[in-house]
């Protein structure tokens, strides 16, 4: 995966999270920098390309404000636009962590927190900003020549400024979480929260509590009072991403929010009023959110006040070399080699490919090319496809090896081609939990 390439820092004076964090990431990421003095933050960043920073809200030094976070962010905020930052909050300072999505975070991490929830975090934020290195031609830089990308830019145009519900339709990595950001950031709440959920990824036991909130003591391990994504939110955007996959419970619940505009956090009955700007993604066809023994009808009148697809990249070719010599400017600064061109052959194999993983395969395809390529350009043989997307587009029979890793994995492939991207009737078929499978998905590489 991508995030094996990737330099997390955590600042934070709490030694034992940073510990903690060193553990469980060293084996995650390229390099895990841990830094106990906020003072040092800047020359760190300075001396290494870091590609996500987790940065603490409050610390014993000399920046005596009582929410120095805010004042080390806002210093980062400048100096590095580009570098995401989440933030790590206690409960108690919920107020102050949606402040810092205001300046520029773009996350936050309540603790205590579980081993999963932080590398989730880890994944979602670290992909969302390779998703964003972007671009010349449409808003916010999307890169898009092509008609069916221009039509999606008129719309952004005209919905924006709205307060209209969206949804946003396209296969896996045609850049939904990119396009969900833009109409965020040119609506008249972008100075506001936005804030994303996977809630694809969420089991039962989770998506109440991620997303309405918990009081102390509402289940096992509810050690103190949280505020939901939903207040998180308050007066800004919520995006829920692959809302195809949630159930029909779920789906109730989520609905009632919607419709009501209220939350009620677990474990009290005290109703608490939000105002958000709904955004939803998913890469199922409206034919098949349309199947009501599958997802509520009335929940789609409510997440569709306007719906926007964006075409996968094979109908789009006009998009293909702008958006590979694009990424090449990207990865040959950050691996410090010349700007790189493509040979005409080079060029023909990449018009000619398909793409089953989109913009995201050949975003990973061109950085392996920079990685790789010895030549002073970059020729067809330095461009490698991924055979997993190939295995997901035609899906092949299991091999005939015996390694146990190996037949898993082929099982979950096969799962997941055969109920095509549908991860709640893959992980049935397979016979476990839907994080279950997210979790051997995120193992496998898949």
């Amino acid at each position: 995966m991508a995030l094996k390439n990737a330099t997390i820092a955590i600042v934070d004076d709490d030694l034992d999270v940073l510990t903690a964090v060193r553990l469980l990431l060293k084996t995650e990421v390229k390099q895990i920098i841990t830094e106990k003095n906020p003072e040092n933050l800047l020359s760190l960043l300075k001396e290494n390309k870091v590609d996500l920073l987790f940065l603490d809200m409050n610390f014993k030094s000399k920046v005596n404000t009582g929410n120095e976070g805010l004042f080390w962010l806002q210093k980062v905020r400048k100096l590095y636009p580009n570098l995401p930052v989440v933030m790590i909050t206690a409960y108690a300072d919920i107020d102050l962590a949606v402040n810092s999505l205001k300046l520029g975070a773009q996350d936050f991490m309540v603790k205590p927190w579980q081993n999963q929830k932080l590398l989730e975090t880890v994944k979602n934020n670290y992909q969302k900003n390779n998703d964003s290195l972007n671009l010349p031609a449409g808003p916010a830089g999307i890169i898009g020549e092509s008609p069916g990308m221009k039509d999606v830019f008129r719309k952004i145009e005209k919905i924006a400024p709205t307060d209209a519900n969206i949804l946003i339709l396209g296969e896996n990595g045609t850049g939904k979480d990119l396009i969900a950001q833009t109409i965020h950031d040119q609506s008249l709440r972008s100075k506001n929260p936005y804030v994303k959920v996977d809630v694809g990824a969420l089991t039962e036991s989770l998506f109440e509590s991620e997303l309405f909130g918990h009081k102390k003591g509402a289940f096992t391990d509810a050690r103190e009072d949280r505020a939901g994504r939903f207040q998180a939110a308050d007066k800004g955007t919520l995006f829920l991403d692959e809302i195809g996959n949630i159930t029909l419970a779920q789906q109730s619940r989520l609905l009632t929010a919607l419709q009501n505009r209220y939350v009620t956090p677990l474990g009290t009955n005290d109703k608490v009023q939000v105002d958000i700007r709904l955004i939803c993604a998913t890469n199922l066809p409206l034919s098949v959110l349309g199947d009501e023994s599958k997802f509520r009808r009335d929940l789609i009148y409510r997440i569709n006040t306007v719906e926007i697809t964006i075409p996968p990249l094979r109908d789009r070719k006009e998009d293909i070399q702008p958006i590979a010599a694009h990424y090449a400017n990207v990865y040959a600064q950050k691996y410090g080699k010349p700007a790189l061109s493509f040979s005409k052959e080079a060029q023909k194999k990449l018009n000619k490919y398909t793409y089953p993983g989109n913009v995201r395969e050949l975003q990973y395809a061109i950085e392996r090319a920079i990685i790789m390529t010895e030549n002073d350009a970059i020729e067809a043989d330095d461009i490698l496809f991924s055979p997993i997307e190939h295995q997901q587009e035609q899906p092949a029979p299991l091999d005939k090896s015996v390694n146990l890793g190996q037949v898993e994995k082929n099982a979950i492939l096969n799962a997941i081609s055969k109920h095509e991207g549908n991860i709640s009737k893959a992980a049935k078929e397979l016979g476990i939990t839907r994080a279950a499978l997210y979790r051997r998905i995120s193992k496998y590489d898949i």
